[in-house]
């Protein structure tokens, strides 16, 4: 069997390490960014379902979003409903940032896809929508303190 994981991680890896050098100017790092990138795209999304999207602990998110709201790019709002529940939203300093971390984004891909037909892009996208959601079943069962069985 190929091992296809170790090439996705591998792309992932130097992706995150493109991105973290050319975001230090936005004095973003670690992958900041991508916590920015969905709270700019989804404003008012709440710290759970942010930790849910980018497929880390809330522990990671908590920490992150705390690192971005020291540097003015995120804060936290009440919710108008519910005043236990606080909304994430970009800040005037976020927004600026987003435009970009979105033309990184573009260029990334158009870089990586290079070559690439429309139908074989298309391809690719569907096939890593099948394999996320497989993996995002032990993910899942792994996240509420399951062990998996090898």
């Amino acid at each position: 069997m190929k091992d296809i994981l170790r090439e996705i991680g591998m792309i992932a890896r130097a992706l995150d390490s493109i991105s973290n050098i050319e975001f230090k100017e936005h004095d973003l790092t670690k992958g900041q960014y991508l916590y920015l990138v969905r709270i700019c795209e989804n404003p008012g999304i709440i710290q759970e379902k942010l930790a849910e999207m980018i497929k880390v602990d809330r522990t990671t998110t908590a920490r992150a979003i705390k690192k971005l709201e020291i540097k003015g790019l995120v804060e936290r709002r009440d919710d108008d409903h519910n005043k236990k529940i606080k909304k994430l939203f970009p800040t005037e300093k976020g927004k600026k940032v987003f435009p970009f971390i979105k033309r990184e984004n573009d260029h990334s891909n158009r870089v990586a896809l290079a070559g690439f037909s429309e139908k074989e892009v298309e391809t690719i996208f569907h096939l890593l929508q099948r394999v996320r959601k497989n993996v995002e079943v032990d993910w899942e069962f792994v996240k509420k303190g399951n062990k998996r069985n090898y």
